[in-house]
């Protein structure tokens, strides 16, 4: 069973390293081929389509899996992942509905427009379709999932690749190589799953349906809120300042967006094993904080690695036409290396089963995050933007430093203690 656990993490990881590399690899592409004023159009369409996939998250694996865990009877986990399909999709459908809103509110022109509305296919088909990667993950065999991945990210990687050796500049093309990916992903999914659901038919069951709803709302509610946090910042910017600054700003986000899933698979990597597998809160809390001081070590590592080498990166990677991002992303990645710190905290209110000190948090970023650049990117444009990202992340770290010292080892009852899901 420990075999199978390693190598289902395995697994894991390797995927997310293969998805950063090729992640890389196609928006270098994609601002080589877009330019500054394309390439920032598609960012903010990215933006848009990114926040409205949050209301997707409803029901996540959070709730999901460990039900599936618990009744292995196959007809009932059939019910429980259709019913968690339907409320998905709802959601999906409604976050498209929002992003034709946003879109109409604000007035944007058709280059906005038509890439958003082709990238904002994805958010009615991740989510839906990923109640089998729910159903896998209950089952400790994410193979299957991380190579469809894979094989949809080598399709799109092509795709892209393809628009770019014939010169492309439509921003759209672009966009729908995007949603290929998702579009293959699902019938992916679709194609392994149902050959082995059982043949029965699911009755819809409002109850069910609301119980899930209450069960996921808390963890909702942290993403949208995470998600927004991250984003915000790119809604602001765009109207206040010229597009290739914004463009500018956007590509040196991109390449921190790369760096800071480092933090998110090094949380991943330990977790289990000096965390969740810790059965003493004591022992567990005293583990976290030498987890985040050594994930800040590597934050620092490499947020000053990337500020030394940023002309290089920029230069590499977009070419002179970016040349501007280069002191914006010295910046940024030394503000990013907290980031490590933060998601190294964020396991104490995980282990212990506290998702309302998450939501907290997030609620606390996002507001912050938009009060700082309301006031600061009128008056220094990315720059203003850089200071709301570098403080938005100080007060996530001492949010989690706060519930770290508050949590004292003789705080938590003891029917807290045992560890939790990987996916809590």
């Amino acid at each position: 069973m420990r075999r199978q656990v390693a190598g289902n993490l395995a697994w894991m990881l390797a995927e997310r390293c293969l998805q950063v590399a090729g992640g890389i690899g196609i928006v270098a592409m994609l601002a080589r081929g877009l330019g500054p004023d394309g390439f920032a159009h598609f960012q903010y369409a990215q933006a848009v389509v990114y926040i409205a996939a949050s209301v997707a998250l409803i029901c996540g694996s959070e709730v999901a899996v460990p039900r599936l865990v618990a009744n292995t009877d196959q007809v009932s986990q059939h019910r429980l992942l259709i019913h968690v399909f339907g409320l998905r999709l709802a959601a999906g459908v409604f976050a498209y509905l929002l992003i034709c809103a946003y879109l109409l509110f604000t007035g944007q022109g058709l280059d906005i427009w038509a890439p958003t509305l082709i990238l904002g296919v994805a958010v009615m088909l991740r989510e839906p379709f990923g109640v089998v990667t729910a159903w896998m993950q209950s089952r400790t065999s994410t193979r299957p999932n991380a190579i469809f991945n894979l094989a949809s990210l080598a399709i799109k990687a092509a795709c892209v690749g393809l628009l770019f050796q014939v010169g492309s500049q439509d921003a759209s093309a672009y966009a729908a190589a995007f949603s290929v990916e998702a579009v293959m992903v699902a019938l992916l999914l679709t194609w392994y799953y149902l050959p082995r659901a059982p043949g029965t038919n699911v009755t819809l069951d409002p109850a069910l349906a609301r119980e899930l709803l209450r069960n996921g709302a808390l963890f909702w509610v942290s993403f949208m809120m995470m998600t927004g946090s991250r984003r915000v910042d790119q809604l602001l910017l765009k109207p206040l300042v010229p597009l290739t600054e914004f463009g500018a700003y956007a590509a040196s986000m991109q390449i921190l967006d790369n760096f800071v899933v480092l933090a998110t698979i090094l949380a991943a990597g330990v977790a289990p094993m000096y965390v969740y597998a810790i059965p003493t809160f004591a022992k567990a809390r005293q583990n976290i904080m030498k987890i985040a001081g050594a994930m800040l070590t590597v934050g620092l590592v490499g947020g000053l690695s990337i500020a030394a080498c940023a002309h290089w990166i920029v230069e590499l990677l977009y070419g002179s036409a970016f040349v501007a991002a280069a002191p914006l992303l010295q910046l940024a990645a030394l503000a990013s290396s907290l980031i490590f710190a933060d998601i190294a905290l964020t396991l104490l209110p995980i282990y212990m089963r506290r998702p309302h000190l998450v939501a907290i948090k997030w609620a606390l970023v996002c507001a912050v995050t938009i009060a700082i650049d309301a006031v600061t990117i009128p008056a220094f444009g990315a720059h203003g933007a850089i200071l709301g990202y570098a403080v938005a992340n100080l007060v996530a770290v001492i949010f989690g430093a706060f519930i770290w010292m508050r949590q004292q080892p003789t705080a938590l009852p003891r029917q807290e203690t045992s560890a939790p899901s990987l996916h809590g």
